[in-house]
C-alpha cells in the first residue's frame, strides 16, 4: 500500500460485507482502505450455502475470491490487522491500529460481524458452524430428513422448532432445565411430535465436529445428526458503540434503510448489523453500504 494514511473511507472488517462494501466504492473511485483481523466468525464452517453463484464453496474460498476481485479496482488498499481505537475530527475520523498506525478519513464503515458466547457444554464449540448450525437456509437442506435436535426454551425454542420441522419431522427439543413454554405451544409440540427433553445436557459426543449423542447429565444418550441453536453474542469490536452508536434491543448496531447509524459518517453493514447472519445477507449490506456512502459523497461535494 502508498505511505498515504488519508482515505474517503475506512472499512474495519474484510469480509463478505466489508469486501461487498469496498467493491462498490472502488467502483465509484473513491479512496479505500480495508482493515481486517483475518478472523472471520465461520471458519469453523466448512460450506456456505444459499448463496447464487457460490452454493457449496468454503467461506475461505468465497472471501479469497472477492478479495482478489476487490484488489483489482487500485483505489482500494488492503491492510492486514486490528482497529485498536477510532475518534472523531474535525474532518471525520482518526483510526488507530494495533500495530500503532495512524489512518484518517471522511467515513467508515463497520464491517466487524459478532463474537457467539458459546454455552459451557463440552464439544458445544468443536461442533458450531459444522454440526451446531445458526440457520436452515444456509445449511437445513444438507441435514434434511435426519435426527435433529434443537436448543432452546419458551417462545424462541417453539419458533425454532416450527421453523425447523420444514426441514425434518425428526426433531427433539432440548430445554436443558424446565421447559417454559406456554399450555398452547406445549400442545403444538405434542401434536406435531416434537418431543421434549427437559434433563441438563452433560456433554456432545462427536468426530472432528460432527455431532454423534447429546449425553445428558442422567447418562442418557440421543443419537442425532446436527442441532440448531442460537448462543448469545457481543459485538466482535467495541468501537462504534465507543463512538456513540446506539445498539438494538438484540445488541445489533442500529441502522436505517441505508445502513447509516445513529452516529454521522459511521455505516455499519453484515452481521453486526443484521439477526439474519448469513454471506448473501451481508454482501448485499455491503453492496448497498458503498452505494450509500459514494451518494452522501457525491451530495457533499456537488
Amino acid at each position: 500500500m502508498k505511505e498515504n494514511s488519508d482515505f474517503e473511507v475506512i472499512i474495519i472488517g474484510g469480509s463478505y460485507a466489508g469486501l461487498s462494501a469496498a467493491m462498490s466504492l472502488g467502483r465509484s473511485l473513491r479512496r479505500v482502505l480495508v482493515l481486517d483481523g483475518g478472523q472471520p466468525c465461520n471458519r469453523q464452517t466448512p460450506h456456505s450455502h444459499n448463496f447464487l453463484t457460490q452454493d457449496g464453496q468454503t467461506p475461505a474460498e468465497i472471501a479469497l475470491t472477492g478479495k482478489e476481485q476487490v484488489l483489482k479496482y487500485n483505489t482500494v488498499h488492503f491492510r492486514n490487522g486490528f482497529a485498536a481505537g477510532a475518534q472523531t475530527t474535525e474532518n471525520g475520523f482518526e483510526l488507530i491500529t494495533s500495530a500503532g498506525e495512524l489512518f484518517t478519513a471522511g467515513k467508515l464503515i463497520f464491517a466487524t460481524g459478532l463474537k457467539d458466547i458459546m454455552p459451557d457444554i463440552d464439544g458445544f464449540a468443536e461442533c458450531w458452524g459444522i454440526s451446531i448450525l445458526h440457520c436452515p437456509y444456509c445449511h437445513g437442506y444438507e441435514v434434511r430428513h435426519e435426527k435433529t435436535g434443537i436448543f432452546g426454551n419458551g417462545a424462541m425454542g417453539f419458533e425454532f422448532a416450527r421453523m425447523i420441522s420444514n426441514w425434518t419431522k425428526d426433531l427433539t427439543i432440548f430445554t436443558n432445565g424446565e421447559a417454559t413454554f406456554s399450555p398452547e405451544e406445549s400442545e403444538k409440540l405434542k401434536q406435531h411430535d416434537i418431543r421434549v427433553v427437559e434433563t441438563a445436557i452433560g456433554l456432545i459426543q462427536h468426530e472432528s465436529g460432527r455431532i454423534q449423542n447429546v449425553v445428558l447429565r442422567d447418562g442418557t444418550k440421543v443419537a442425532l445428526k446436527a442441532i440448531y441453536a442460537r448462543p448469545a453474542f457481543v459485538q466482535h469490536s467495541d468501537i462504534p458503540a465507543g463512538l456513540g452508536c446506539e445498539l438494538t434491543e438484540h445488541g445489533l448496531l442500529k441502522v436505517d434503510v441505508c445502513q447509516k447509524t445513529t452516529v454521522p459518517g459511521i455505516y455499519a453493514a453484515g452481521d453486526n448489523s443484521n439477526l439474519a447472519r448469513s454471506v448473501a445477507m451481508s454482501v448485499s449490506a455491503g453492496s448497498m453500504t458503498g452505494a450509500m456512502i459514494n451518494r452522501s459523497l457525491i451530495e457533499e461535494g456537488f
